[in-house]
């Protein structure tokens, strides 16, 4: 089934600021709620997971600009990782802590309705974010492949603590806010929630002595050299995913993907039609009356194409297997060479002496589609 807009999903408009995002999404979250729609939890389940994902992809101005310009085939548009989103991770439960906290309706309400998935622990594992890349490469390293280098900055674990934040020959102490548990209760009228507390963020424990080269954090920033394997028949949008190739996690949790989106450059003699070139290639009058071998371009070097004698301007002519290879599958397209008629200019005395003398010495059958346009004048105007 085809999924809703994500604006109209939560009822914003595409022009909605970050502040009318999450105001929408948490007046929806908590009405879909499925505690909160015991008679009809399943619907209230999948309006819940709806509204969430709508919000996580509005939420992040990366996915947004993604969704605004391309839709959901934008976001499910990837190269080599498979189908869907490539590394959006959809986590109804995740989103909804960070956006209120860890609230409880009475019961385990994760636990019950997203697969019996326990609630995250402090201090547990979280992967690494993932990053985006936009690459420009030409149109032949679009039509056949290529490997490219490029520089990305990155949060990479730090080597002195391994990542831990704490200083080598320290140890971390209690958190004592929320006594290691990572997480305080707070009462709010009809609610009982549960937030992160302020103080250890969540992890239970605090550092006193922190790492001094990643400062307490377990990472560093570095620029690392990336490899980039463009395989051939890719396009203008597509995506490839490296998979471990984004920002470190915290406290051991996997790295996060890389994410290059490419964009083509024009070319000047080419133009890409799926998997097939279209070339427009210009021949003299002369060419298109008496017919005539000319070379035409394609990308693995000139080729020679037939003229028939009496060919028309816009005429096409096919080069089969010339054109762009289909991507992971063998065969490729063809290239489409459209010929177009030049008048010449600037005529020498003798060339219109010349021209003239043919136009005396041409009938209309020789020009059929004169012949038939006069033919429909007469029909319209009479005589």
């Amino acid at each position: 089934m085809a999924k809703r807009d994500y604006y109209e999903v939560l009822g914003i408009s595409r022009s909605a600021s970050q502040d009318e995002i999450k105001k929408a999404y948490r007046k929806l979250a908590l009405r879909y709620h499925p505690d909160k729609n015991p008679d009809n939890s399943k619907e209230a389940e999948e309006k819940f997971k709806e509204v969430s994902e709508a919000y996580k992809v509005l939420s992040d101005s990366e996915k947004r600009q993604i969704y605004d310009q391309y839709g959901h085939a934008g976001l499910e548009a990837e190269v080599g990782a498979g189908p869907g989103f490539g590394g959006f991770e959809f986590d109804p439960l995740k989103i909804f802590e960070e956006v209120f906290g860890r609230q409880s309706f009475g019961g385990d309400l994760f636990g019950d309705f997203f697969g019996g998935r326990s609630r995250t622990r402090a201090g547990d594992a979280e992967p690494g974010r993932d990053l985006h890349y936009t690459l420009g490469i030409s149109f032949e390293e679009a039509a056949f492949g290529a490997e490219r280098n490029i520089q990305i900055p990155r949060r990479e674990t730090c080597s002195t603590c391994t990542g831990s934040g704490i200083k080598p020959g320290s140890q971390p102490q209690t958190c004592p806010t929320c006594q290691g548990n990572g997480y305080v209760a707070i009462s709010q009228g009809f609610f009982s929630m549960t937030r992160t507390c302020t103080q250890c963020r969540g992890r239970g424990t605090i550092i006193k002595d922190p790492c001094r080269d990643c400062r307490g954090t377990g990472r560093v920033k570095r620029t690392r050299k990336v490899k980039v394997k463009i395989p051939a028949g890719v396009d203008h949008g597509s995506r490839l995913r490296l998979a471990g190739e984004g920002e470190a996690g915290f406290r051991g949790g996997p790295s996060g993907d890389l994410y290059i989106g490419l964009r083509v450059k024009s070319h000047s003699i080419f133009k890409r039609d799926g998997n097939n070139i279209v070339c427009e290639v210009p021949i003299s009058f002369s060419q298109a009356a008496l017919g005539a071998e000319i070379k035409v371009p394609t990308l693995n070097g000139r080729v020679r194409v037939k003229i028939p004698p009496g060919t028309q301007t816009n005429k096409i002519f096919r080069l089969k297997g010339q054109g762009v290879p289909y991507l992971r599958s063998s065969g490729r397209g063809d290239q489409w060479v459209k010929v177009v008629i030049e008048t010449p200019v600037n005529l020498t005395g003798e060339q219109k002496e010349l021209l003239m003398k043919f136009q005396e010495l041409s009938r209309d059958s020789e020009q059929p589609r004169i012949r038939e346009f006069i033919g429909k004048i007469k029909q319209i105007l009479g005589g």
